[in-house]
């Protein structure tokens, strides 16, 4: 999935979603609601339009992201990377620009390092990420974000293929599209290099980058 943001005078004109493999049946639908959140308003205003439940919740962080670099005047890259469990323990990292920033280790959905969050849910640490230097604010939020998402390949198929159990935390799981939501689209496994398979998960979808 990608997100350009078109701005004009620190205004949103238009918003370029791409879903180019998605989970459910209904996905595709998010990308108008993701023009329809977005289009025409300013860019300081993105965090506080507060739709991220209504939206694909990838494309919403991505268009947040858009608006808060638009005015950059370099180009910024994040890579995170999440491990399979080993010991019950998972290593989550994030690099900008190929920099590591954050490093930590995860255990049963809570974090074990850094010592400072040892014990905090995944999903609750927005307080503690509060307190880190402004640097390192946005970076441990996608990487928060990365860690909760890398433990679904833990949750046998079959047991997350019924979008009317899942929580309304998006697009297709509101009640009114999770009745019609199916899975969809081949499984890709990256966790063995073979012969058969010796490319990247994002080979095949390089970034789109628009300077002007």
């Amino acid at each position: 999935m990608s997100v350009i943001v078109h701005h004009s005078g620190g205004n949103a004109i238009r918003i370029e979603p791409d879903m180019r493999r998605a989970p459910w049946s209904t996905c595709p639908g998010a990308e108008h609601m993701l023009m329809q959140t977005f289009t025409g308003l300013p860019l300081k205003q993105f965090a506080e339009r507060g739709d991220k439940k209504a939206n694909c919740t990838h494309l919403y962080d991505m268009a947040m992201l858009a608006a808060a670099h638009a005015q950059d005047g370099a180009q910024t890259i994040y890579d995170i990377q999440v491990s399979d469990a080993i010991d019950n323990e998972r290593v989550a990292e994030i690099r900008k620009n190929g920099e590591t920033l954050l490093k930590w280790t995860e255990s049963g959905f809570h974090l074990v390092k850094p010592d400072a969050a040892a014990g905090i849910r995944l999903d609750k640490l927005r307080s503690w990420i509060d307190t880190l230097e402004p640097g390192l604010q946005e970076p441990a939020r996608l990487l928060q974000w990365g860690n909760m998402l890398a433990n679904g390949r833990s949750i046998p198929i079959e047991q997350q293929s019924d979008a009317t159990k899942m929580p309304p935390n998006c697009y297709s799981f509101q009640p009114e599209m999770a009745i019609k939501a199916k899975r969809i689209g081949e499984i890709l496994d990256f966790s063995q290099t073979t012969n058969q398979r010796t490319e990247q998960p994002l080979d095949k979808y390089k970034p789109v980058v628009e300077q002007r």
